[in-house]
């Protein structure tokens, strides 16, 4: 594995690990800021409308859910994903898993996520990212068929 692909998968590692239950979470979710261009975009598909956020406003909403009880031993991680690198651009596209107890009730979801990565002078920087959850009719195995 070349550098930059460690660097990346590196930080699609420090992504998902960002929204882990936990005493640190705000330090975690705060460190995202580091990860990310100040303008960058993340978007949740997830069967509705799209929602875009910009980097507070999507960091705000998780570390008040991750952080207020309602959301415990929570967890998302990478499964199955590639990187792909071209001069100053890359992304990720994978799999992951989520699972946690919100208000007293177990749950576990997987989905799909995509990751755009820029090279700045500082380094790799997280220039967008989307993601889609599992649904009926829309599973990780029928993807490509």
């Amino acid at each position: 594995m070349d550098t930059d692909t460690a660097q990346l998968e590196a930080m699609v590692k420090a992504f998902f690990s960002a929204f882990t239950s936990g005493d640190d979470v705000a330090e975690r979710l705060d460190g995202l800021r580091d990860l990310l261009l100040p303008s960058a975009l993340v978007v949740k598909t997830c069967g509705a409308e799209p929602v875009a956020y910009g980097v507070d406003d999507f960091i705000a909403p998780r570390q008040k859910l991750l952080t207020s009880g309602s959301l415990t031993d929570f967890r998302e991680w990478a499964e199955d994903g590639r990187t792909e690198v071209f001069g100053d651009i890359a992304h990720w596209f994978g799999a992951y898993g989520k699972s946690g107890v919100q208000d007293g009730e177990p749950f576990t979801g997987r989905g799909m996520k995509t990751i755009q990565f820029v090279r700045t002078t500082a380094g790799w920087r997280i220039s967008s990212a989307a993601w889609d959850d599992e649904r009926d009719g829309l599973t990780i195995e029928d993807r490509n068929r």
